[in-house]
């Protein structure tokens, strides 16, 4: 999916999807590949990471079960 960069402000990057002009999506400028500028197109791409969701209900489920016998 392509994004415009739309402004920047104080660190914080809003973009426009060029297909909903209604919608935003504002990330920190850190997560932007070095050099851009108000106005650049971007391809964003998101994707699941199953092995890391996995880890994390993992860890979650021994905390609450930390939790649980120390009750």
């Amino acid at each position: 999916m392509n994004v415009s960069i739309d402004h920047i402000d104080e660190g914080i990057a809003v973009l426009i999807l060029p297909d909903k002009p209604g919608e935003r999506i504002q990330v920190p400028v850190s997560l932007l590949p070095p050099g851009c500028r108000e106005g650049d197109i971007l391809t964003l791409t998101l994707t699941s990471d199953p092995a890391a969701t996995a880890a994390a209900k993992e860890r979650v489920a021994g905390l609450i079960k930390k939790i649980k016998k120390h009750r």
